[in-house]
């Protein structure tokens, strides 16, 4: 069926305009209706052919996002994902294959599917811009570029240049895309793009060529050498029984270098099977999950322009900083200007690193004021507080805040673990607090939970939920209750690594357990990392309020007593070293064949116990906290859908022989029945 998504039109210089306008779509993405539609329109041009072709988008977002990852879902077999492809490819084939001169004039983005269509042309022109990604993201997806961008890719740019894209699916920025020769030609505004993509027609120069050197890696003898150097690369980054795409795009080179028609059908027939494997199914299902999150903030975001950050110590300075970086209006409070310097020290550090324009650099730096007074307050959309964690601290802060807060403003608490209904006690507006909950380091951490007491306003939860999305943060919104939900189920993940090390096993063995199921760091690094202090804090909360027994905690105590609370103090269970933790090398040792289970299925059991009281609204909405509040295995999809894929009634017996084994706090949640009762 027609796409209606494209348009042409002939100018008086004989160059035709293909122009992408998805409807009902604020992005334009490759459907198979759309690529369909164009091979249409290029089928007539072939007929009749234009001076030139130039390919444009009619969206103010950016050029083209990709392929329509939704479809992907739809696919059952290898067979019928090969066709898909192979389609795909034949309309870009077409395109490439166009007599005239052929041009992409692309504004915002180009990825994935969209910048292998600008691939397929002559040409290519951009907004050199922020704004500007150009990108090869599949393997973030488990699988590669399926077009014919792993041949044209390394064609334009050279294999090193390409692989690099491929294998991390980062995005180039203008000055480097140029310096690539990704793109020809750069314009400082979409306003001369049409005029810099005509001359590129009109004047048709040589199309670009990677150096001599980098053609030439390519060659059959120098591709044996090239080889082994981006294996090891692969290698330290991901595993290939977890994370095959990586392993299958140097596969395709090694065997084609990027030439020929057999290098296309090799492509095709890669991502075919890619598309079946678990990996490529779990990663895809957590891509979708992300933008659920972002949905849930709406279409109409509030108004929200200034933010009062009161507490400057990491995470409220970290806040601070980021809601800067974001274009918000920030005023910063503590008890003095010498516990707020430090924080504006940092945030500075922070701006001179990522904003590379002094005057862009200049402006985020205004919108960080310091305010000792509290000024900042009665003008605040938003009032977080991130002080101690301590009831009675707080309720005396609030007491003095909420006089002076407008009425249309939330108050929002960043505790990791203290339950709203307590702070809420002595508010005379309570329905106005929210918990807007951040993870540590602010900046790399994409979750906030969004908490909601018994008593918070809807309209108050949907303006924390706009919030969120505002400072390009995923919103989970859950129930308040002990520790929420990423800190309740790390709790007892953690306390399964403390009662293994009481046995004996060595935290690098621990952690290496970890990281033989997936998970991107163990759970006695991950303790360091998020501080012993705070592990130790949010621990008493949980295992008070669920009534839980815990491990012997006499090791973390000792460290805590000693200042050396993880990496933020440089030691904690392991001694850091430029932001790494320093471990032991493992010599042979292998962690006990049972290690695993117990870390990965007592945090299922209590993501179990979360579904079943209700603190998050679904299943899905669980698997989303959990793999961006704690970095859970991504490529598994979700500890959930991890569950369903093993088997829930496995899961159950598994669960029953550890608790046979080590005791009772590895009984079954009662909520796995809910689950089965789902299946």
């Amino acid at each position: 069926m027609p796409s209606n998504a494209w348009t042409i039109e002939r100018d008086a210089e004989g160059i035709a305009w293909l122009t992408l306008d998805r409807p009902d779509s604020s992005a334009n993405t490759l459907s198979r209706d759309v690529l369909v539609e164009l091979d249409t329109l290029l089928v007539q041009l072939v007929e009749s052919p234009p001076v030139g072709v130039v390919i444009t988008s009619g969206k103010s977002s950016g050029f083209v996002a990709g392929a329509d990852i939704k479809e992907f879902t739809s696919l059952s077999s290898p067979s019928m994902a090969y066709a898909m492809v192979a389609g795909g490819q034949r309309v870009l084939d077409h395109l490439e294959a166009l007599a005239c001169p052929t041009v992409a004039a692309i504004h915002g983005f180009a990825l994935g599917g969209g910048l292998e269509v600008a691939l397929a042309c002559r040409y290519r022109v951009a907004v050199g811009d922020e704004r500007l990604q150009l990108g090869l993201p599949e393997v973030l997806l488990g699988i590669h570029p399926g077009f014919g961008g792993t041949v044209r890719t390394v064609r334009l740019i050279g294999v090193r240049a390409a692989m690099d894209m491929m294998l991390t699916g980062k995005s180039l920025r203008a000055d480097k895309a140029l310096r690539l020769g990704l793109v020809d030609k750069l314009v400082p505004t979409r306003n001369e793009l049409a005029a810099a993509a005509r001359q590129l027609v009109l004047e048709a120069p040589p199309p670009h060529r990677p150096p001599l050197l980098e053609r030439t890696l390519s060659w059959p003898l120098l591709r044996a050498f090239v080889r082994p150097k981006i294996l090891a690369q692969i290698r330290a980054r991901a595993r290939a029984e977890h994370y095959p795409a990586p392993y299958a795009i140097l596969d395709l080179w090694s065997k084609y270098g990027a030439r020929g028609m057999a290098a296309y059908e090799a492509e095709a027939q890669s991502i075919s099977q890619l598309f079946m494997s678990a990996s490529s199914r779990g990663l895809v299902r957590v891509f979708l999950l992300q933008d659920r999150l972002k949905a849930l903030a709406g279409k109409g975001l509030q108004q929200i322009e200034r933010v009062h950050v009161v507490g400057a110590g990491v995470m409220g300075g970290d806040i601070a900083a980021w809601c800067a970086q974001r274009g918000l209006q920030v005023t910063l409070q503590d008890r003095a200007m010498e516990f707020i310097v430090p924080a504006l020290q940092r945030a500075e550090a922070t701006f001179a690193k990522r904003i590379t324009d002094p005057e862009k650099r200049a402006a985020v730096k205004a919108r960080l004021r310091a305010d000792v007074a509290g000024d900042g307050v009665p003008d605040a959309d938003v009032v977080i507080e991130a002080i101690f964690e301590n009831l009675d601290a707080k309720r005396e802060l609030y007491a003095r805040l909420e006089p002076r807060m407008k009425a249309t403003a939330i108050l929002a608490s960043n505790t990791s673990s203290i339950k709203l209904e307590l702070l809420a006690e002595k508010l005379v507006r309570p329905s106005r607090l929210v918990g807007l909950h951040f993870f540590n380091p602010v900046a790399q951490m994409p979750l906030v939970e969004i908490i909601q007491s018994q008593v918070s306003a809807a309209d108050a939860v949907q303006c924390a939920l706009a919030f969120a999305r505002k400072i390009d943060k995923l919103p989970l919104p859950c129930r308040s209750s002990a520790g929420f939900v990423v800190n309740r189920v790390l709790v007892p993940y953690l306390h399964e690594a403390m009662y293994a090390a009481a046995e004996g096993l060595p935290y690098e063995v621990i952690d290496q357990a970890a990281l033989n199921f997936g998970m991107p760091a163990g759970p006695v690094e991950l303790a360091d990392v998020v501080g012993l202090d705070v592990c130790q804090h949010v621990g008493e909360i949980v295992t008070a309020a669920l009534h839980r027994a815990s491990p012997d905690l006499t090791k973390l105590a000792a460290l805590i007593a000693s200042k050396k609370l993880g990496r933020k103090t440089n030691e904690g269970f392991y001694v850091w070293r430029d932001g790494k933790a320093v471990k032991p090398p493992l010599a042979g040792r292998k962690p006990p064949d049972d290690l695993a289970d117990r870390l990965i299925l007592a945090l299922l059991n209590e993501c179990v116990a979360c579904l079943r009281e209700g603190i998050v609204a679904d299943e899905d909405l669980l698997d989303a906290g959990i793999v961006f509040g704690t970095g859970f295995a991504p490529f598994r999809g979700g500890p959930l859908h991890y569950a369903r894929s093993r088997g829930v009634e496995s899961v159950v017996v598994r669960l029953r022989e550890l608790a046979a084994a080590y005791g009772p706090r590895f009984a079954p949640d009662a909520g796995w029945e809910l689950l089965r009762g789902k299946a």
